[in-house]
């Protein structure tokens, strides 16, 4: 069974950094593309993808938003990923989860975690 863990969310001011972590268990994703993809207040029905990371971790991409502030990473052998959000804002608000895929989570995937909220406060 597959589970996603998300961790590192918190409650910070405008300016602040988090650091969130996701690990997996139950499947292999080393050979997967892995995004970051948040749920902001107001549009529970979308999660968006904010950052994006190959396999070999050789191509990365971000949304226009986050460009120059958020970082992502990952460690195959971990089977974790991560993001580095610094210099936040409040419209990075939003529950923050991980899973397999590009823009959109991968079609055969559905095992979201709970996800890790981030709130910054202005």
């Amino acid at each position: 069974q597959v589970h996603m863990v998300e961790s590192g969310g918190g409650l910070v001011q405008t300016g602040g950094s988090l650091r969130l972590s996701c690990e997996a268990s139950g499947r292999d994703f080393s050979n997967s593309a892995m995004a970051w993809f948040r749920q902001r207040p107001g549009l529970e029905r979308e999660r968006e993808s904010v950052a994006r990371i190959s396999q070999s971790s050789k191509i990365i991409d971000y949304i226009n938003s986050v460009k120059g502030r958020f970082t992502v990473s990952r460690d195959n052998a971990k089977n974790a990923v991560f993001l580095q959000m610094n210099d936040l804002k409040p419209d990075d608000t939003a529950i923050y989860y991980c899973a397999p895929g590009w823009r959109f989570a991968d079609g055969d995937f559905d095992a979201w975690g709970r996800g890790t909220q981030v709130t910054v406060s202005s």
